[in-house]
């Protein structure tokens, strides 16, 4: 019996563990060079079947996906992040309000100036909140570094 209980142990622990670190959304970081000095950051998120990422306006309740860029001196931000996706609209009776959202994939565009011609390096997070029909899971920030500048 205690061997039993020690191989049904040995078997369900790996699958409690991997049950706890769901993460629906993966993120890939690119830079995409516009002219001498001008960039395009792009943070991808590619958001599994059934579940949705808030926009930066989100609506009333849950947490918008934020950006924050580590302040560099040779980096400097133009405008605000522009959201590329089919955004849905939607009222959410979880959070009693009409809420702006992306399901499958969505890009955040950062463009960025640099200065000077030396290569640097643009760091800064992701901060987002995911959900499905049923349940929403704590918000997550995801750190990114993206190389600008430089031949």
């Amino acid at each position: 019996m205690k061997k039993l209980l020690v191989a049904l142990c040995m078997f369900a622990l790996p699958m409690l563990a991997l049950a706890q670190e769901e993460n629906p959304v993966k993120w890939e970081f690119t830079s995409k060079k516009v002219n001498a000095t001008t960039y395009e950051v792009i943070a991808k998120a590619t958001i599994e079947k059934g579940w949705h990422v808030y926009a930066q306006e989100a609506g009333e309740g849950p947490i918008p996906t934020t950006f924050k860029f580590a302040k560099n001196p040779l980096v400097a931000t133009t405008g605000k992040v522009k959201e590329v996706g089919k955004m849905h609209k939607a009222f959410d009776k979880n959070f009693d309000s009409e809420l702006k959202y992306y399901e499958n994939t969505v890009s955040f565009v950062q463009t960025v100036t640099v200065k000077g011609k030396a290569a640097t390096k643009l760091k800064g997070s992701v901060e987002f909140m995911v959900c499905d029909d049923h349940q929403c899971l704590p918000p997550t920030e995801v750190e990114f570094a993206f190389n600008v500048g430089g031949k």
